[in-house]
């Protein structure tokens, strides 16, 4: 972190624009953390893809099934890479305990990851006194940014009363809020400029930064399973959006229409109708961007044989594939 503990707001909104992504954390075969597939994984997307940011060790990187020293090794990991390729990191730290959520917070600043996010904590039960009891004694024991991460998934969601009061903590600077957007406006609404926000939808993009002055997708598996190092759609329409060229922006995001309805038939129609969070999918189409990927741990159902055929084969119709000189068999 370049900034002081007192300075994370405004270090937030200078540091976070364009595309973010949210990355698997690559397995070997017998499910060990895959450290040279995440090295290889995070040289793509700095050096080929060009992303701005990082977000490790959260939803799409298991981070439920990882070891506490896991953890720490992969963002130590994604930190030396995202230096060497010039982006930012944003680290998912959050734990059901209150004090190994405050001890990866502080690995993650020592080793000098940029923010840290806080998935809402999801057990005990608890009340909106609570959950903002929780954010603040992590807050006040660490110096670096804090994003929330209102995840409903999880089981509890942050209101926006809620989720403005938790964003007058010192450090709290940023929201992802998968979310409608009506919630968005009204969160929006209550917290003004204290804090950074991000509907993470890929199919919203452009009009987010249109309507509700958005200026970073925080972050999505969309910026690596839609785009090549020879073909950049989202990098290129993000550029003309930000500088307020959104007829020439919507020309370019309009190309990516029969990929987003790939990601929402193998991605987002899991998650939404059978509350199934999609890692295996992500990572059998990371395999075929030349990317690891591995199996997902227990907890998670692998892709079947049929369905990496299937999901290839849906890809492929798209005309990605192509624009990758040796893309890996399913």
């Amino acid at each position: 972190m370049n900034y002081r503990k007192s300075e994370a707001k405004a270090a937030s909104r200078a540091q976070f624009r364009g595309v973010w992504a949210a990355i698997p954390t690559p397995f070997t075969p017998d499910c060990q953390v895959d450290e040279t597939g995440l090295r290889h994984n995070m040289r793509h997307l700095t050096h080929g893809l060009h992303i701005e940011g990082v977000f490790c060790t959260g939803v799409m990187g298991e981070f439920w099934s990882l070891t506490k020293e896991e953890r720490k090794r992969i963002v130590e990991i994604v930190v030396e890479e995202a230096k060497r390729g010039g982006c930012k990191v944003i680290a998912h730290t959050a734990h059901h305990s209150a004090h190994e959520t405050v001890e990866l917070t502080r690995h993650a600043q020592d080793v000098g990851a940029d923010f840290v996010i806080l998935m809402n904590p999801y057990y005990p039960p608890m009340n909106e006194a609570t959950i903002f009891d929780w954010f603040k004694f992590v807050a006040s024991r660490v110096d670096i940014g804090i994003w929330m991460f209102d995840a409903e998934y999880s089981g509890v969601g942050l209101s926006p009363e809620l989720t403005a009061r938790i964003a007058g903590i010192e450090n709290v600077c940023g929201l992802k809020v998968p979310r409608s957007l009506e919630h968005y406006a009204k969160v929006q609404k209550l917290c003004g400029d204290k804090i950074v926000m991000s509907q993470p939808s890929e199919a919203e993009w452009l009009t987010l930064m249109r309507d509700y002055g958005q200026k970073v997708h925080q972050s999505s598996p969309a910026p690596y399973l839609m785009q090549t190092p020879a073909s950049l759609p989202m990098r290129e329409y993000t550029e003309l959006g930000l500088q307020g060229k959104f007829a020439e922006a919507e020309k370019i995001a309009a190309q990516l229409q029969p990929l987003r309805e790939v990601m929402f038939k193998w991605m987002r129609s899991p998650w939404v109708n059978d509350k199934l969070i999609p890692i295996a999918n992500i990572k059998a189409w990371c395999e075929l961007m030349g990317m690891a990927g591995g199996p997902v741990r227990p907890g998670l159902p692998q892709i079947t044989d049929k369905e990496r055929q299937e999901l290839r084969s849906d890809i492929e119709k798209t005309g990605l594939l192509a624009r990758i000189p040796t893309a890996k068999a399913a």
